[in-house]
């Protein structure tokens, strides 16, 4: 995934993209700005790349507020656009238990769970 992409989905966890970005427009992204997002977004960008992500990041906000001016306070809301169901597969097991020959390489097991060393006292 591009680096811009992923500061994009970093700070629009949560449905908080537009709180985040609210006080950016796209001319007022700058360098300083762009470097706190992808600290966020726990990515270290190159020197070189900060004036390309720059510009991406400004595009993509000046989208989101392009988007934000539609009018759709008469759009009623849906989880899909089209009126169809969703087919189904049949619910059965395909695959065997093999639990046995999967626990094999495990360095603890006790009946039929994996042993781990315990973290909290």
């Amino acid at each position: 995934m591009h680096k811009a992409a992923c500061i994009i989905a970093c700070a629009s966890v949560g449905g908080r993209f537009q709180a985040y970005f609210s006080g950016f427009s796209a001319v007022s992204l700058d360098h300083d700005q762009v470097q706190h997002i992808a600290m966020l977004a726990r990515l270290r960008l190159a020197d070189d790349e900060i004036a390309e992500t720059v510009a991406k990041l400004s595009r993509i906000v000046a989208f989101v507020d392009q988007l934000s001016s539609a009018p759709t306070a008469d759009v009623p809301a849906m989880a899909h656009p089209l009126d169809r169901t969703q087919r189904l597969r049949p619910d059965r097991v395909t695959e065997p238990d093999d639990r046995e020959h999967v626990q094999e390489n495990a360095p603890a097991v006790a009946d039929g769970l994996y042993l781990v060393p315990r973290v909290l006292e």
